[in-house]
């Protein structure tokens, strides 16, 4: 995301906090959920400086995921090849042979590892990680709650991301809940691809929604992302009727997703939401090929192989070209200083 400057929204940008009633059910700090990061000073997912959390699980299977590890609900082991040293101590630990050599190289067999974590215990080089830590409510508020004068004083707070929150509803709505009373500005970011009373149940405490929109037209969506997009579509003008204050992400990806048709179609979408916050694009890049090989996936298309980040005057032009069909688009404008009117 280095092409584009962050999005910086004050608190007069966005509706207020009492335009909703709080439900009465108690949130529990002991309830727990899976995660993989807990990102801090992060700049991209929301006003402000905020603590993202990422949790596991999504329903989507997009070809470009930069985040692959949170694809999975399970526990993952995760192996750096550059940082094997050889010492084979991980052989011996393993009770299932899962580590192995394949022409002198040291390979793991994903189908026999039980990711017991015992090979991380033992490697001295830190190339070997699970991936997928359980934790409670109140573990992560308390280490959210650590930076609470950076998002006193920049206007930010807590965003949920993944993977897809919605999958871990009860412990999404707990988070929220708990950061809501924490006084913490509250962000979920979403793929769109879930039932709608996911939605219902952390509306309450929501302060702002990241809606990501792959692709409009149905057909390349299931290509791209494995799913139709009719479910997304539904979710995204529910919420906006529901009073959710919405910021629709779009990640373009070159030679798939960067068509004048998808910009003209989004274009469409944001004219039947007129309380929309804005448009955000967000350029592919290529942090997620780096993590097919740490974590065993299936390697990605021969074309996102060879796409490269797009540069600065690539992106220039998909900003202009979904302003000029009337988009507010809300990056500013690579190379300069201004937003796009």
């Amino acid at each position: 995301m280095g092409l584009l400057r962050p999005l910086r929204l004050t608190p007069t940008d966005l509706p207020g906090r009492t335009d909703r009633p709080h439900p009465t059910r108690p949130v529990t700090g002991q309830l727990s959920g899976r995660i993989f990061d807990v990102q801090r000073f992060s700049i991209h997912d929301g006003p402000g400086i905020r603590t993202t959390v990422f949790l596991k699980g999504c329903p989507l299977r997009c070809q470009w995921c930069h985040n692959p590890e949170g694809i999975s609900p399970r526990q993952q082991l995760s192996f750096l090849q550059d940082k094997c040293v050889d010492c084979g101590f991980c052989f011996e630990a393993c009770p299932e042979g899962a580590h192995h050599r394949v022409n002198g190289q040291h390979a793991i067999d994903r189908q026999a590892c039980a990711v017991c974590g015992r090979c991380t215990e033992k490697c001295r080089s830190q190339g070997l990680e699970i991936v997928g830590r359980e934790a409670t409510v109140a573990e992560i508020i308390g280490e959210v709650l650590r930076d609470l004068p950076f998002y006193e004083t920049s206007d930010g707070g807590m965003t949920l991301s993944g993977g897809e929150p919605l999958l871990q509803v009860e412990f999404c709505a707990a988070l929220l809940q708990a950061g809501r009373e924490a006084g913490l500005h509250c962000v979920v970011e979403t793929c769109g691809h879930s039932p709608w009373e996911r939605y219902e149940r952390v509306l309450p405490w929501l302060d702002m929604v990241l809606f990501d929109l792959k692709e409009t037209d149905p057909d390349r969506h299931v290509r791209y992302t494995g799913v139709d997009n009719k479910l997304i579509l539904a979710n995204l003008y529910r919420l906006h009727e529901a009073g959710a204050t919405i910021l629709l992400r779009l990640p373009i990806v070159p030679g798939m997703n960067d068509r004048a048709a998808h910009f003209r179609a989004i274009a469409g979408i944001a004219g039947d939401l007129p309380d929309l916050l804005g448009v955000e694009v967000m350029p592919y890049h290529r942090l997620g090929l780096s993590k097919i090989q740490r974590f065993g996936l299936p390697e990605a298309s021969q074309h996102l192989q060879e796409t490269e980040t797009p540069d600065a005057a690539v992106v220039r032009g998909w900003i202009e070209t979904l302003s000029d069909f009337g988009v507010n688009v809300i990056n500013e404008l690579p190379g300069t200083t201004v937003r796009p009117e």
